[in-house]
């Protein structure tokens, strides 16, 4: 297949700051053992989770061209996928919550093309195309759902992080890979996995990104639909996950009633949930999603939400009352006796816009230094700038090419030569430009003439605050992919011998010519005695062909499989499991 992104109509509709992200799937990496583990879970999956997953699973592998027999294409994932509206896109391991939720606010499933190793089969805390293409992908065959999907990734882009959030997905993306990598030593893993656990029991104030990534956890990747007394699978994380999607409905796993109060429950990425949230359908989930959203500096703005950003020292927007949206990295705020802001700065590049598209003219080339604005009502008229009628704007000279002075009730004084301003759709007042312009906060100059101009924000307060830019095209795109690569091990001749083996099961299997390559088979299975003692899972491929006719090396595998379970405890529940769906 050629190594090209596959593309659909929502995909090119995609912003630039997010195609970044995006990567070639290079299906010829994939090797026949890759495409012998996807066989394998997706076998068990179909054959358990039909039980136990929500209806729409079954349904979706069906609806989004998940194959069982081989690793699926996202040339024919987003083909199928157009037909109900979403498509699908291959990236490069754990990418930043932001854009992953961003992603889904266009309805592109972010798919991790690598697959996980055999030893890892069970579970990986690496995100892999079993657990996106076979996890989250059938599931959006449920149109609720799927606008849970879509609407969590609009709200969950707009979630405000901290410093320690980006450490904690840098550290977690370096585990991730370290544990999916071949030949990394034991001692390196679990100096990873340290780092992790250190971050996670850190004592830090929970931010909006770690509180919404706790939903998308226990819900997205780790959700129960149905009763209490009755759950089904709808999460991900279990869909993919062979060990869990049967550890999760024992009895050992607590069954909670999902509400708002699971995005204040942590998880560790590492380790096997001890509890899991139930809710009672999907139109639940939404429900409870808006709940959380009115919490957030998004819908709450206020001095707390200017807060967040300054406190995240990354690029954010505040909206005024006005309309008009300020999107730049703040630095300072003054707030009054009754905690409302009557000052904001920011520091760099600064774009000024309205209903997310950029001010004419008010883009980082005219702000490259940053921003500041007094907010609020004006000292003896009790009036905000934009509630002020022709008689007020007269009372108060503001009128173009008059020179003018004024004070907010804060103290902050504004004097100079009023050149034009900006209105809104309302006809309110949003910006206004002033030159030779002073502004003072007691005996604190903030800006003065030398500055150049002044353009001074209007409004009386800030009804909004979120991360990322109100027009994505404000600014420029930085290279936001991690420095943390997954690692690509060049395979030994060992590994290249055994992938040949599986290659010649696979032909044999595909072109359905068993009984006239028994031999063939016995001379692999005897290759295999020989030289990998510890692989189970061509055994077991060999036992599941052999089975359908009568062979004295059916008996043989039998015993072999036996002794690897004997000498490998960890795999027998594996191999039992094969000979299960054989039998």
């Amino acid at each position: 297949m050629e190594n090209k992104i596959e593309t659909n109509p929502l995909i090119d509709k995609l912003p630039p700051h997010l195609k970044q992200y995006m990567k070639p799937q290079s299906y010829d990496q994939y090797t026949p053992i890759n495409q012998a583990v996807w066989r394998y879970v997706m076998r068990k999956n179909v054959d358990y989770l039909s039980q136990v997953a929500h209806r729409s699973y079954v349904e979706g592998l069906e609806k989004t061209g998940i194959s069982i027999d081989e690793i699926p294409s996202m040339y024919g994932m987003n083909r199928i996928l157009k037909e109900i509206g979403w498509a699908a896109v291959a990236v490069d391991g754990f990418i930043p919550p932001n854009a992953f939720m961003e992603f889904q606010a266009y309805k592109v499933l972010v798919i991790a093309s690598d697959i996980r190793q055999l030893e890892n089969i069970e579970y990986t805390p690496a995100p892999d195309i079993i657990h996106e293409g076979a996890g989250h992908a059938p599931i959006i065959s449920s149109p609720d759902y799927a606008e849970y999907l879509r609407r969590f990734g609009e709200i969950g882009s707009k979630a405000i992080s901290s410093a320690h959030d980006i450490e904690l997905y840098e550290a977690v993306r370096e585990l991730s890979i370290l544990k999916e990598a071949e030949g990394i030593s034991e001692e390196k893993i679990n100096e990873a996995e340290q780092r992790v656990e250190n971050l996670q029991n850190k004592e830090v104030e929970d931010s909006e990104i770690s509180l919404i990534r706790n939903l998308h956890w226990w819900t997205v990747e780790y959700g129960l639909v149905g009763t209490l007394e009755d759950p089904k699978i709808y999460g991900a994380g279990l869909l993919s996950s062979i060990g869990e999607s049967e550890w999760c409905m024992k009895d050992e796993v607590k069954k909670l009633p999902y509400s708002v109060e699971a995005a204040y429950k942590s998880f560790d990425i590492t380790k096997p949930q001890p509890q899991l949230f139930v809710t009672p359908d999907f139109a639940y989930l939404q429900e409870v999603l808006e709940e959380f959203a009115n919490t957030m500096a998004v819908r709450k703005g206020g001095w707390r939400g200017l807060n967040k950003l300054i406190e995240s020292k990354q690029l954010g927007t505040i909206e005024l009352s006005t309309g008009l949206q300020i999107s730049g990295v703040f630095n300072r705020m003054i707030k009054n006796e009754d905690n409302e802001v009557v000052y904001f700065q920011t520091e760099g590049k600064t774009a000024l816009s309205f209903r997310e598209k950029e001010v004419i003219g008010h883009g980082v080339a005219t702000h490259a230094n940053g921003f500041c604005s007094p907010l609020g009502k004006l000292k003896g008229i009790n009036l905000a700038i934009e509630n002020m009628g022709p008689r007020d704007l007269q009372a108060y000279n503001f009128y173009d090419g008059e020179p003018i002075s004024f004070e907010f009730e804060s103290g902050i004084t504004v004097k100079g030569l009023n050149v034009t301003g900006i209105r809104n759709i309302k006809g309110e007042l949003m910006l206004i430009q002033f030159v030779d312009c002073n502004v003072l906060y007691k005996d604190e100059v903030l800006f003065t003439p030398e500055m150049g101009a002044f353009d001074m924000a209007v409004g009386k307060e800030i009804v909004s605050a979120f991360a990322g830019a109100a027009d994505d095209d404000s600014f420029e795109i930085e290279n936001l992919i991690s420095t943390t690569k997954t690692i690509q091990v060049e395979p030994s001749v060992e590994e290249k011998e055994l992938n040949k083996l599986y290659l010649s099961v696979r032909n044999i299997r595909e072109e359905n010519s068993i009984t006239s390559e028994e031999n063939e088979l016995k001379n692999i299975f005897n290759s295999i005695k020989e030289n990998h003692q510890n692989d189970w899972l061509l055994p077991l491929e060999i036992y599941e062909l052999i089975s359908e006719i009568k062979s004295n090396l059916s008996e043989e595998i039998l015993n072999h499989l036996t002794k690897i379970k004997m000498n490998k405890p960890k795999v027998a529940q594996l191999i039992d499991n094969g000979l299960s769906l054989i039998k």
